[in-house]
């Protein structure tokens, strides 16, 4: 059997029902996925491979996460919270290097064999101010997101989470009450290491590992977002030291201004023609060099 026309012309996660309504019995949606057009992601779930295929490890894991909540659905299974990674996705936080398998935190972390490998449990008794319903599923707070993640992760992959959570306006007080009342469980340690480094102030992940490796060498911390006016306008420089002051012989001399940019590919190819970035991007550092 091929592929029907609408079944080819939309990127979505289609349900087994969904496929019934338009016409397909169980035998053609078999023929379809023998034949690899269809992906069976979990029982009741699919994707065309047309796109599926195409889709990064990244890009697959929001998809995982739905087709596993139609799935436990379908089983009466409703008391599971997403919380970790997968909340941090749904939350739509920045992810760097993490896997994509689906968390789950529940009063009993009693697994599920229909789980399979991709699936990861957690036993916690969450409060009711670290759940809420968000993108129709029921997943941690961003706070408690922050702090769970930050307890099982390496500190860097924790730490671009927690700064993107508090530059959206996630709030550092509530992540402190929730790593206090975990006080003694595995990973509070990190976490609250994590939580207390973590900036508010940083736009991107290539600007958390930046100033991760600033630290790291015991460098003078850096004003972030530094504004500076120039005859081309006002700029805001990602770290800078504005002051910095040098003892020399005796003498406090005052070295140059010096500031840091962290560039990555996506400003380069996704908001403007190339050519026109780099011509703005000269403009701007010649402004930014008159100014010293």
């Amino acid at each position: 059997m091929t592929s029907p026309a609408w079944l080819t012309d939309r990127k979505i996660l289609w349900l087994t029902a969904t496929l019934k309504d338009r016409g397909l019995t169980d035998r053609n949606i078999q023929s379809l996925v023998r034949s690899g057009q269809l992906i069976r992601l979990r029982r009741g779930c699919y994707f065309h491979s047309k796109y599926w295929n195409k889709l990064s490890a990244e890009a697959k894991a929001p998809h995982m996460l739905y087709a596993h909540r139609h799935s436990t659905a379908a089983r009466g299974v409703w008391d599971r919270t997403y919380s970790h990674t997968s909340a941090a996705r749904v939350h739509k936080l920045h992810l760097w290097e993490v896997d994509s398998l689906v968390h789950i935190t529940s009063v009993s972390n009693v697994s599920d064999s229909s789980n399979a490998g991709h699936v990861r449990n957690y036993s916690a008794l969450l409060q009711p101010f670290e759940v809420i319903r968000k993108a129709g599923l029921r997943v941690t707070s961003v706070e408690r997101t922050v702090v769970d993640c930050a307890r099982i992760m390496p500190h860097k992959q924790a730490l671009v989470i927690a700064e993107h959570a508090l530059w959206t306006g996630a709030d550092r007080s509530v992540m402190l009450k929730i790593i206090s009342s975990l006080t003694g469980h595995k990973g509070v340690h990190r976490a609250r290491k994590v939580v207390a480094n973590a900036s508010a102030l940083s736009e991107s992940p290539g600007e958390t590992l930046a100033l991760n490796v600033i630290r790291s060498m015991r460098l003078p911390m850096p004003v972030q977002q530094w504004a500076v006016s120039t005859r081309h306008g006002a700029h805001r420089l990602d770290f800078a030291w504005p002051e910095q002051k040098e003892e020399i012989h005796a003498r406090i001399l005052t070295v140059p201004r010096v500031a840091l940019e962290f560039d990555g590919r996506t400003k380069y190819f996704y908001y403007a023609p190339t050519d026109e970035v780099l011509f703005q991007e000269r403009r701007r550092k010649k402004a930014l060099t008159e100014e010293g």
